[in-house]
């Protein structure tokens, strides 16, 4: 495909690295020279300098009425030169326009982005608030993503070495606990990983990627690690930005009895997000304060989440909190390399919004059919895609063993008139199955073209 991407930021870099290398014909707007000069020098993309929101500038990179280009990816850091920039690429033909919106009120309906022929609007923070809800509700979790509209759920557990599962086969679990539906579809293991047979027993220390229902996830997390994470009595949130405040919204949802305390240094911030939250106490403070930090209860926090615009900050404070006695501390990490420090630094988990912005990106460029979700899991190099069993699918009414799917690909959970299971191999699929597919990159769109998904 010929794509052009607006902004060579951490995001577009990535994507932009990421699509080249499957061969797609790269262009990169980039306005900051320096940012410019970095995709210049390091991918194999051409580069134009200049304001994505200009027309002219626009016309360098190939966008003009008439032209041939396949899809405009705007991912810079201004809403308004990502929504101009999409603008303009429609009126001129190009097929499909994806934005990112840091407003999010640009997304709170489907409205603006309808109105102005943008195909898909981004909002990478309700994303992020998401996976911080969710690692502060399973919280022995390393790694969460959701599916199925929020029904289901991939989660990955450490195995405790006195955990119910040690020394019995996968292919048992399901025997042993008939009420669970969930499979392990990855095992990490002394650093190398591997797709588990039936026959595979867990070891201590294993790495678990599972996926079950968010209503067993608890019930999984015991039987792994032989904890349960109590009932959430109180959440302290430093950093009242757009991801701060979604966490205390979401949070303010999902427990209503929750004590959700948000501390941030701007008072004008602060007196907006009393107005705005109903429940959540709001705090004009210093989040390095430690006597600010005991006085609001760090010690009995069951989640200390970290959200400002600094990721040095964020991981800092966050090694604090965890210091003073926080159960969990959540830090958001936007930079990559920063990424790679989780078993150098303190803190219990790191979530990326450039990240969780890229992921939707890449969904909507290799499968952009249907509405499913998409799940990149960097750490283990494989994705877990849902997607609908079509009308004609050669697939239908085939059982999952005949299918002829390489080694790799796993069905994992198969919704089919409002009920989950885990599928045999003798089990058949049907048109509108709901299918939830795990494969590495590399294996995915074999899946997809087996199951006859176009």
């Amino acid at each position: 495909m010929k794509i052009v991407i607006i902004g060579a930021g951490e995001v577009g870099f990535s994507v932009a690295s990421s699509l080249s290398q499957e061969g797609h014909d790269i262009t990169v707007v980039e306005s900051n020279d320096e940012r410019a000069a970095k995709a210049e020098n390091e991918l194999d993309v051409m580069v134009v300098r200049g304001n994505g929101s200009r027309p002219t500038v626009l016309e360098q990179a190939g966008i003009c009425p008439g032209c041939d280009t396949d899809l405009l990816i705007a991912c810079s850091n201004h809403d308004e030169v990502n929504i101009m920039a999409c603008w303009i690429a429609r009126r001129a033909g190009v097929k499909r326009v994806i934005s990112r919106a840091r407003g999010m009120e640009y997304t709170d309906s489907p409205t603006w982005a309808k109105q102005l022929g943008i195909d898909v609007m981004i909002s990478p923070e309700r994303s992020v608030a998401r996976e911080i809800e969710e690692f502060l509700s399973i919280s022995s979790a390393v790694h969460t993503a959701e599916f199925f509209g929020g029904k289901v759920g991939v989660y990955a557990f450490r195995v405790s070495s006195d955990s119910a599962l040690m020394g019995i086969p996968l292919r048992d679990l399901r025997r042993i606990h008939p009420k669970i539906t969930a499979l392990v579809v990855f095992i990490e293991r002394y650093g190398k990983g591997f797709v588990p047979s039936g026959e595979d027993r867990l070891e201590a220390d294993d790495l678990c990627f599972t996926v079950t229902s968010k209503s067993q996830a608890q019930d999984m997390e015991e039987l792994f690690t032989k904890k349960k994470t109590p009932e959430l009595r109180r959440v302290i949130i430093i950093g009242g930005g757009k991801i701060g405040y979604q966490v205390a919204r979401r949070l303010e949802i999902r427990y209503p009895k929750l004590d959700i305390r948000l501390i941030d240094q701007d008072r004008e911030k602060c007196e907006k997000l009393s107005r705005e939250l109903e429940r959540s106490i709001i705090i004009h403070g210093d989040g390095m304060d430690e006597e600010l930090l005991r006085y609001e209860g760090v010690d009995e926090a069951d989640g200390f989440v970290t959200t400002t615009a600094d990721d040095e900050h964020n991981l800092l404070i966050g090694v604090v909190g965890k210091a003073l006695g926080a159960s969990k501390s959540v830090a958001v990490v936007r930079r990559a390399l920063l990424m790679k420090l989780t078993d150098y630094i303190a803190v219990d988990s790191m979530v990326n919004p450039n990240q969780a912005l890229a992921t939707v990106i890449m969904r909507q460029v290799r499968y952009p059919f249907g509405t499913g979700a998409l799940s990149i899991i960097d750490k283990i190099d494989a994705e877990v895609l849902e997607l609908s069993i079509p009308h004609g699918s050669k697939a239908c009414g085939k059982r999952i063993m005949d299918l002829g799917l390489p080694k790799g690909i796993l069905i994992v959970l198969v919704s089919r008139n409002g009920e989950m299971f885990v599928p045999w191999g003798d089990d058949d699929l049907k048109e509108n199955d709901e299918v939830l597919i795990f494969a590495s990159e590399e294996l995915m769109p074999r899946a997809v073209e087996v199951l006859g998904v176009e």
